[in-house]
């Protein structure tokens, strides 16, 4: 059995892209903050098809922790030859004049050097195997910002060039890095909002839509794929065209 890590896995995105691998066979490994909420999402995906899953408690951060569970993992001889990153911190409202340079520096350890501890314990995984794959989920932001929250933007641009970085170098191994960049998702925010401004949100897209939680799963796991096998150090853009435009459609 192939075997995927998945971070931030207990619910939304992350759990739909652990149950896009599941459904083809692969086994889970589901992290989250917490033990319960990441146990409770192995359980579900146990229930919904025959694979193994697990869930592990990693908070950002701690590297032992994430080496702990590398290390639990080859243990079993369970070994990740795919890994995706999904867990972010969102670094919300944070006015750059203003916003604490502590709390500035956590989104930046979370996102991009805490995510390069996970995807440094995945890669001596992979090379056991003779190859294998990581798949960012990053955000259009990175090239489109938008006020008060610089962190999470330049945090998510380090992780488009960490990418790239990651490709070159561990391409003598087999193991090929690339990034979803994602735009808004329908999250529980957008179901909490008014048919008005998910349709604004429609409307600045060329496609006239957003990615749901499986959109973005399915490009996860193509990019984790054999057909992909040829593509490394790129970028996927799934979020309806929103990045290959100049002016959304409804400023013109």
């Amino acid at each position: 059995m192939r075997y995927a890590m998945i971070t931030g896995a207990s619910h939304g995105t992350g759990l739909a892209i652990a149950r896009r691998f599941a459904r083809a066979g692969y086994g889970v490994i589901l992290t989250s903050r917490s033990a319960a909420q990441a146990d409770g999402a192995a359980e579900i995906i146990k229930k919904e098809y025959p694979v193994f899953a697990a869930g592990y408690a990693c908070a950002a951060g701690d590297e032992e922790q994430v080496k702990q569970i590398f290390h639990d993992l080859a243990a079993q001889e369970r070994f990740v030859c795919a890994l995706v990153l999904n867990a972010a911190d969102l670094g919300m409202n944070q006015p750059s004049l203003t916003v604490l340079l502590d709390e500035w520096r956590q989104v930046i350890e979370t996102n991009l050097v805490w995510n390069f501890s996970v995807m440094r314990e995945a890669a001596e995984h992979m090379k056991r195997l003779g190859g294998g794959s990581i798949a960012v989920i990053g955000s259009n932001t990175a090239r489109r910002a938008i006020p008060d929250r610089s962190a999470y933007i330049a945090s998510k641009g380090g992780l488009v060039a960490l990418t790239k970085a990651l490709a070159v170098e561990w391409g003598e191994y087999r193991i090929r890095v690339n990034v979803v960049v994602s735009g808004s998702i329908k999250t529980d925010r957008w179901a909490n909002q008014t048919e008005e401004w998910r349709q604004i949100r429609r409307d600045r897209a060329p496609i006239g839509d957003i990615a749901d939680f499986d959109d973005i799963a399915n490009a996860a796991f193509f990019l984790c794929s054999d057909e992909a096998r040829i593509i490394t150090g790129a970028e996927l853009c799934a979020d309806g065209g929103v990045d290959a435009q100049f002016l959304p459609k409804c400023a013109r």
